[in-house]
């Protein structure tokens, strides 16, 4: 799988002849390798520099590219300036998102191409995921998943939140799972009102919300989901809470559709927080966008704006989170179509109770 094709094609757009990527999704989006190297995409050629650690694996899995290795007197500047100078390059894009000041300096300095800033170029692209994509993205969901099923089973009072964010990561690994997606959030009772709380050694108890999320990686995409369980009977608040949440996330559900704002989505579920008497206490956004990295864009929150293309992944994960008591979340991932939305997710969202 690569994207070359589709990044050659966009050049003319963006007023550029050629397009750098050194990034590690860029990289990985560009040629379907993750390497440490650096591509290179013309009109006509593209090519794919590494080193000798990845130079085999590179030849093996890399198509559509030319493929060069460095050495001690050749550096990845030095190949890409013997590319422009091969090509005629006069404008050369770059990620200016994951440059440092520092290499960006550096790739000045090595460069008779201008460098411009063309972040855009491969994030509207990689905003809309082809069928490829989705598919890898469609079994990490299903990695994810079976490992919440397991988790049902395993979950006792007395275990502590590390113990079930270990068990979390061994099932999806074992499962398939090539890395997770991020480190997973598993907060109980008190700790619960913290969104993006770390595992810890406290006990989870009879009586309390546990909040997991979780995700993993499966050919370089990811997946993303939350679940809120109860342990022995909540309370008529926790369970009021809870309610509140899953209507905030259908009601975003509903009206997500490509060619429509993440703005709008946000604040259909929003409202029912807000009416609910609990728009204080849910400040983040609706949602995010995902794929190779965990965090993407466009997103479904107070502030952008953007469209959202159809075959955008975007989460849907709104909650409500009530300091020194407890916090609900409930997150879905979504593919955006023309007439709706696809929810790749399928684990049971009512309201469990261990």
């Amino acid at each position: 799988m690569n994207h070359l094709k589709q990044i050659a094609a966009k050049l003319p757009e963006y007023g550029i002849d050629a397009m750098l990527l050194n990034s590690e999704p860029g990289e990985y989006y560009a040629v379907g390798f993750h390497g440490e190297g650096n591509v290179v995409v013309t009109a006509e050629k593209c090519f794919y520099f590494t080193d000798s650690r990845y130079i085999e694996a590179a030849g093996n899995l890399i198509t559509g590219a030319e493929i060069a290795m460095t050495g001690h007197s050749r550096n990845y500047r030095a190949m890409v300036q013997e590319v422009v100078e091969q090509c005629g390059i006069k404008t050369m894009g770059f990620e200016e998102n994951y440059l440092s000041v520092a290499e960006y300096e550096l790739w000045e300095k090595g460069l008779t191409a201008e460098l411009v800033p063309a972040q855009k170029l491969v994030n509207s692209l990689r905003a809309a995921k082809d069928e490829e994509e989705i598919a890898l993205m469609r079994k990490a969901q299903e990695i994810t998943d079976r490992a919440f099923d397991e988790i049902l089973k395993f979950i006792q009072p007395g275990m502590t939140e590390q113990e079930i964010a270990a068990k979390l990561q061994y099932d999806m690994l074992r499962f398939g799972a090539e890395k997770m997606s991020f480190d997973p959030i598993v907060v109980s009772g008190p700790n619960g009102s913290l969104p993006h709380g770390v595992p810890s050694g406290k006990q989870v108890q009879k009586g309390e919300f546990l909040t997991m999320d979780f995700g993993c990686k499966y050919g370089g995409y990811c997946s993303d989901m939350t679940r809120t369980v109860a342990l022995g009977e909540p309370t008529e608040e926790m369970k009021k809470v809870y309610q509140i949440v899953l209507e905030a996330q259908l009601a975003g559900i509903a009206v997500t559709r490509a060619g429509v704002p993440g703005t709008s989505i946000d604040a259909a579920a929003r409202k029912v927080i807000a009416d609910a008497g609990y728009g204080e206490f849910f400040g983040h956004g609706y949602g995010h966008s995902l794929g190779i990295e965990i965090h993407e864009s466009p997103n479904a929150n107070t502030r952008d704006n953007t469209l959202l293309p159809v075959g955008a992944v975007v989460s849907a994960e709104p909650g409500i989170y009530l300091p020194g008591k407890f916090g609900v979340r409930i997150e879905d991932v979504t593919i955006l179509r023309e007439d709706g939305c696809e929810i790749l997710t399928k684990s049971p969202k009512d309201l469990i109770i261990l």
